[in-house]
């Protein structure tokens, strides 16, 4: 007998585990290849994971809720033909043991409408959260079925419960119709104020002590890591964006169905300037000693979301076409606004764009996504004095920011390569020509 264990998956963007949130099958089920048979969370999404072998499910390693570190064993499958697959009598009983609804009619298995049964996870923390996705029934004389609000993140979920919140009753802004944790804050502080004494002063200095974990986590060794590893160094430009923002409003009127936004168009300039420049389109292999310089432009877009900070990528960004990247742009942005892009879709970037002028900031020297070797930032675009023709006028005006490993390049690279997309910036039709 052949038996395979296939152990929890990388999930992309430093994530080093994930919780078990349904099992899609059980033990002695026939999966076949690519098959999905779990559904996970990680800080950042719930994933869908699908298993590479086919054959005789023999074991589950984990209980739903329960926490697996990347690595470690997820579910052993055996061959189909002699797999060891549990008696009637034995399937009958794990059945009844998970919750899997297959009693008689009428009975139930007392777990609630999904029939699944939440086991505490292994870690002090997830051990005070709850699923907050199973219905729940209304207490109307309709008696219909209603969807409890989502949490997609177990961090926000964490904070909640910790807070003495009831999930059902915290307010959502938006229309996603996910708990974030802005929403979060926002009840503590309402709970907080309801609380406070009316009459008495608060003493002496507090301090908050909140856990570096999850997503935080996530962010702060890649981070570090990158300022560990990389000798980089920072090179800006002052830019008249005046010509880039009418270009995107004419193009809106020329690309019928698709809006086309002022990413879409920066995204396009940044592939077109790295075509050229393709030095900065690469990475160190530092145990080989190599520069490795990629082919395809796999663009990352810093995002900031209510999980903290993602870079969705967008593989093969430069031989999309500026309809095509404003399409992907826009189908990406907004699932990573509510945390449901794939693992697949969080890592592999080669190059990242960071807009962080949405801040309501000019420059920035941004931080390079390790282990790329570089990252280009735009400021917000605002009216300044600027000399057009020997004379001064008022013109839209913004800064660029790149940040590079001085390992791939020197500065003659980086400076003509920023140049490059100022030039583009500043003439977006002659550039556009051609590529929509």
């Amino acid at each position: 007998m052949s038996a395979r264990v296939f152990n929890l998956p990388d999930l992309g963007e430093g994530l080093t585990d994930a919780v078990i949130i349904e099992w899609k099958v059980k033990q002695g089920d026939t999966v076949t290849i690519d098959q999905v048979v779990v559904e996970v969370e990680t800080a950042k999404a719930s994933v869908e994971v699908p298993c590479p072998f086919e054959g005789v499910v023999a074991q589950l390693h984990g209980a739903e809720n329960e926490v697996l570190e990347v690595g470690q064993p997820l579910i052993t499958v055996t061959d189909a033909a002699t797999g060891d697959t549990p008696s009637a009598h034995q399937q009958y009983r794990e059945e009844e043991r998970a919750g899997s609804g297959n009693v008689l009619i009428g009975y139930g298995t007392g777990h609630g409408p999904t029939g699944r049964r939440r086991r505490h996870r292994t870690r002090t923390q997830a051990a005070q959260v709850n699923s907050a996705t199973t219905p729940t029934r209304e207490t109307s004389p309709s008696s219909t079925w209603v969807a409890a609000p989502r949490v997609l993140s177990p961090i926000v979920r964490a904070l909640a419960l910790s807070g003495g919140l009831e999930l059902e009753r915290i307010e959502i802004e938006g229309s996603h119709g996910v708990i974030t944790r802005s929403d979060v804050d926002r009840a503590l502080a309402l709970q907080s104020q309801r609380s406070e004494p009316k009459a008495e002063a608060a003493t002496g200095s507090g301090i908050t002590r909140i856990p570096l974990s999850g997503i935080r986590k996530a962010i702060a060794d890649k981070l570090s890591r990158s300022r560990s590893e990389i000798p980089e160094a920072t090179v800006w430009v002052d830019v008249d964006a005046t010509a880039l923002l009418q270009a995107r409003r004419d193009l809106d009127a020329t690309i019928d169905g698709t809006t086309v936004s002022l990413l879409a168009v920066l995204a396009k300039l940044t592939t077109l300037a790295l075509a050229k420049y393709p030095e900065l389109n690469s990475t160190v292999d530092t145990a080989a000693g190599d520069i490795v310089r990629y082919d395809d432009i796999h663009l990352g877009i810093a995002a900031q979301t209510d999980r903290g900070l993602m870079v969705p990528v967008i593989s093969r960004a430069g031989r999309a076409d500026l309809k095509e990247l404003a399409e992907l742009l826009s189908e990406t942005t907004e699932l990573a606004r509510i945390g449901s892009l794939p693992a697949s879709r969080l890592s592999g970037g080669t190059f990242t764009l960071n807009n962080y002028g949405i801040f309501g900031v000019d420059g920035s020297a941004a931080i390079i996504n390790h282990p790329e070797a570089a990252i280009l930032g735009i400021g917000r675009i605002i009216d300044r004095p600027w000399v057009v023709g020997g004379q001064l006028t008022v013109r839209k005006v913004a800064q660029l920011s790149l940040a590079f490993d001085h390992r791939v390049c020197d500065g003659g690279v980086a400076g003509g390569f920023l140049r490059t997309v100022a030039d583009y910036i500043e003439n977006p039709v002659m550039a556009l020509a051609g590529v929509r």
